[in-house]
Order: structure tokens, then C-alpha cells, then sequence
């Protein structure tokens, strides 16, 4: 951890690692609530921004950007925090970047103005967003071999557990609380979090002689690279995407700065990104196949609450009961995944393939879902997803640190929190782009059907809206359609892409 590249025998004989115990295990506990708390933060204010923004007397657009300005700091984030781990140390920055965000948090409803709330968003987006990458590394130094798939299952939570708690957590605040919490209830997480990682975490010496190489020009191409290329993702269906200057500058403008970051990244003695790491079969497939994965985990978690709220009318806590479903029982189907990859004769291949599989059956059962449907006849999809969810990606969290040595730990960490980010910012692209393509299909078709049909000629206002929620339901069973052949397309990927990786096991 001295130097990413450069080998120091002298200080790598002095750092000897800590012994495992309960003291780690609280450090670890403590940055997986900080991390489940930073991801439940975008969520619950994402959900409930309709009542901040009325609250604040926001308009729709500001209200966009106040989410688009916190993803893309948070995203950029995740590409530099391990570099500032190993030089501040890990419990040191970790520290930091949770003191920051929580006070971040309680000053945003105080915000006098949009300008100083969006400021504010801005920067807890890049605290926030520091905190993933720590956990990873954690999971990675200090847990000994036979337990470390059950710290990547402690990771695996930030994708199948956090997310389901967002849409209950918005409803409560809002509907019962007051919309101020939707900000303030990180406090007393994030106050037990930072209690924990002081105690639980070994101090690590200051490493300031990295700045002598400090890879400057990457940080000056990577960090606005990102943050430009998500801003124009969330903001591009809004703005008609390649219709809006804006938009073409974002997209253009981060891809030609992304490619000069990674260019840079090849050939620097000390980068944020290992280029070379893309050579590893295992670790290429499971960053490819994240971004899949995360595209249908977050499109089951949309479709039935977009559906709902559109179609019957529900509120955020009526919709609670389905993603608690299926988030809820996360806190014992993960480690009962890591213990069943953790089986020497277990193939975590067949294990992804299997949850895969089971995402493919929950979308294609909500390809057929009607106007008629309420939350209850969504219950039986949400249960293929318990195992489904923790069977996608604990497997790809094996795959993709099972290939590399324990000095590559903060370059994997880069690479798959990033990947991560960007491909949740991509996903919220494509879907929303894929339903207001679907929508104006369905919607000019069952126009042009209607024609000079006799309904014409009733009430228009009550047609309309009998209009718009078939629009609503034909456009969520097209999605569901999508959402099985992408799932069904990374299963076809594992026939060919990955080779086999057996659970970690301590040296004899």
C-alpha cells in the first residue's frame, strides 16, 4: 500500500497487516452503514424531490439539476478516493469524508437559496461518493481469506439492499416526518458510522511523498470528463437529447476528455486507473457485466413504482411494501449466496447464470402486467428477486478480485465503483430514454387505432386518461421485455467470456 507501482520492501516490512477480530469487524460494519447511508441519501431525496421542490419553491428543472450536480461529483468521486486513501490513510479519509457529508446534510434544508443548496448537493455528492470505494478496500485488506466473500457480500448490500430503501424511506419522511429529514436522517447513521470506523480501523502513517508524482494532468482530464458525461446523460432526455447544444457539449465534450484520461492513465508511473488490469479476462467481464446487471436491477426497482404511481394513483409509502420485499431479505440471502460460493465445488459461473435466470423470469412474468393490476400481483416477481438479485452480483464481486493480487486492491476498487457509478447513471439514461421512446410509440398507434371510432365522441378528458394509462402499462411491458433480454444476453456472455475462480482460501 506504500506505492501502487513502485515496490518498497522496507515499508512494507514495517506496515505488517492487523490481526482480524472483532475490532475489524466493527471498523467494517462502520463504513458499511456510512456507504448503505451515502447510497439511501441519493435515493430518498431522488424519490422525494417533488416535495422538497415544493417545499423550497423549486422549479422542475432546478429540481434536475440539484440530482444531476450530487450523481456527478459522487460518480467522479469513486475514481480518485482510493488514491486518497492510501496517502491521507484509510481511516483518516474515511473519517473525513463521512464528517463532511453528514454536515453537509443538516445544512441543506437551511439552504437561503437554490444556488447555495445546489452547491451544497454538489459537494455532498463528492463526500458521499468517496465512501464506496472504501469499503471495498476494507473487505479486501483486512479480512483473512476464508471470510472475505462475506465482506464483498457487505458490499453486495450497497446494490440489492440500499436501493430498495430508498422509495419506503421517502414516503415515511415525507408523509409523517417533515421533508427535512429526507436530508437529516443520515445523522444518527453516520454518527454510529464514524464511532465504529475510529475504533475498528488501524491508523495508518500519512504517505504526503506521493504528491512528489502526482498524476496532475489525470486528474484534470478524468474528474471533469465524468462529471460531464453524467450531467449530460440525466439531463438528456430532458433536453431532447443531440437536440440541445448543452446536451451535445456534455456528451462530446466528456467522451473526448475520457479518452485523453485513459490515454494518460496507460503510460503514467503512478495512475488512478491501471489500463493494463482491462487484460484480465475475469475482471473485463465482470465490469461489463455489472453494467448490465445494474440496468435491470434498477429497472425492477422503477417500472412497478413508475406503474403504480401513474396507473393506480400510489403514493411512495404505498409502493413501500414491494421494494421492501425484496430488499429486506438481502440481510440473509447474502451471506447465504457467499456461503454457497464459498463451497470449493460451487462454480460462481452457474451461480450467476442462476440469478441471472431468475431476473429473466421476474421481467418476463412482468411483460403481462395490466391495468388492472395493483401492488399485490407484483409480490410473486419481487420474490424471484431475493435470490436473484445477490445471485447477480456477489458472483461478478468474486470473479472480478479473485484475478488479482492484494497490491492491485485500490486499482480494483477504482475500476469497479466507478464502473459501478457511471453504469447506474447510464442505466437511468437508457430507461428513461427507452420509455418516452415507447411512450410516443404506443401513444400515436392507439391514436391512430382510435380514429373515427364512436369513443372519439364521448368524454374526451376520461378518454384521454384511459389513453394515457395504456400508454403507461403497454410502455412498462415493453421495458420488462428489454430488461429479460439484457439479463438474457449476460447469460450467454458466461459460456464464453469468464474461467473458473475458486473461493479465496488462507495460505497452509
Amino acid at each position: 500500500m506504500t506505492s501502487l507501482t513502485v515496490p518498497a520492501p522496507v515499508a512494507t516490512t514495517a506496515a505488517s497487516p492487523p490481526v482480524f477480530g472483532p475490532r475489524i469487524i466493527i471498523g467494517l460494519v462502520g463504513v458499511l452503514i456510512a456507504v448503505l447511508v451515502s447510497g439511501l441519501n441519493e435515493m430518498v431525496t431522488k424519490v422525494a424531490l417533488a416535495d422538497i421542490r415544493g417545499a423550497l419553491a423549486i422549479g422542475y428543472d432546478e429540481g434536475t439539476w440539484l440530482v444531476a450536480s450530487y450523481t456527478a461529483t459522487s460518480v467522479a468521486a469513486m475514481a480518485f478516493a482510493p488514491w486518497c486513501s492510501v496517502t491521507f490513510s484509510l481511516r483518516r479519509f474515511t473519517l473525513w469524508a463521512i464528517s463532511v457529508f453528514t454536515v453537509l446534510g443538516v445544512l441543506c434544508p437551511f439552504a437561503p437559496n437554490y444556488e447555495s443548496l445546489l452547491v451544497m448537493r454538489t459537494l455532498q455528492g463528492l463526500a458521499g461518493g468517496a465512501l464506496p470505494p472504501m469499503l471495498m478496500t476494507v473487505a479486501l485488506r483486512f479480512l483473512p481469506a476464508n471470510v472475505k466473500l462475506y465482506g464483498l457480500a457487505g458490499y453486495a448490500l450497497t446494490a440489492t439492499f440500499g436501493p430498495g430503501l430508498g422509495t419506503p424511506l421517502a414516503g415515511l419522511w415525507t408523509e409523517y416526518v417533515g421533508w427535512q429529514w429526507t436530508f437529516w436522517q443520515i445523522v444518527a447513521p453516520c454518527l454510529i458510522a464514524m464511532a465504529a470506523v475510529a475504533y475498528g480501523l488501524p491508523q495508518d502513517p500519512l504517505r504526503l511523498e506521493r504528491f512528489k508524482q502526482f498524476n496532475w494532468r489525470g486528474l484534470l482530464l478524468g474528474f471533469p470528463a465524468i462529471c460531464m458525461l453524467v450531467i449530460g446523460i440525466l439531463q438528456g432526455n430532458r433536453l431532447d437529447w443531440f437536440e440541445s447544444s448543452l446536451i451535445c457539449t456534455l456528451l462530446g465534450g466528456g467522451l473526448l476528455l475520457l479518452v485523453l484520461f485513459l490515454i494518460n492513465e496507460w503510460s503514467q508511473p503512478m495512475p488512478f486507473f491501471k489500463m493494463q488490469m482491462l487484460g484480465i479476462r475475469n475482471l473485463a467481464f465482470a465490469l461489463m457485466t455489472l453494467a448490465g446487471v445494474l440496468i435491470v436491477l434498477l429497472a425492477v426497482v422503477i417500472i412497478p413504482s413508475s406503474y403504480l404511481a401513474q396507473v393506480q394513483g400510489y403514493r411512495p409509502i404505498q409502493t413501500a411494501p414491494i421494494t421492501l420485499l425484496a430488499a429486506l431479505p438481502q440481510l440473509i440471502a447474502l451471506p447465504l449466496v457467499a456461503a454457497l460460493c464459498n463451497l470449493r465445488w460451487v462454480d460462481c459461473r452457474w451461480v450467476l447464470g442462476v440469478g441471472l435466470s431468475m431476473l429473466v423470469l421476474s421481467c418476463i412474468g412482468g411483460s403481462h402486467l395490466t391495468s388492472e393490476w395493483i401492488r399485490d400481483d407484483f409480490y410473486v416477481l419481487q420474490l424471484l428477486q431475493i435470490f436473484g438479485q445477490p445471485m447477480s452480483v456477489l458472483p461478478l464481486l468474486m470473479l472480478s478480485t479473485g484475478s488479482i493480487s492484494p497490491m492491485e486492491g485500490p486499482f480494483a476498487s477504482a475500476w469497479f465503483n466507478t464502473v459501478k457509478g457511471l453504469s447506474a447513471v447510464i442505466a437511468t439514461g437508457v430507461i428513461e430514454a427507452l420509455t418516452t421512446a415507447r411512450q410516443h410509440f404506443h401513444s400515436t398507434m392507439l391514436v391512430d387505432r382510435l380514429g373515427n371510432s364512436p369513443l372519439a365522441d364521448g368524454d374526451s378528458a376520461g378518454l384521454a386518461h384511459r389513453l394515457h394509462q395504456q400508454v403507461v402499462v403497454l410502455t412498462a411491458a415493453d421495458l420488462y421485455l428489454c430488461m429479460a433480454g439484457v439479463a438474457l444476453a449476460l447469460i450467454l456472455l458466461i459460456f464464453w467470456l469468464p474461467t473458473r475462480i475458486y473461493p479465496p482460501r488462507a495460505p497452509t
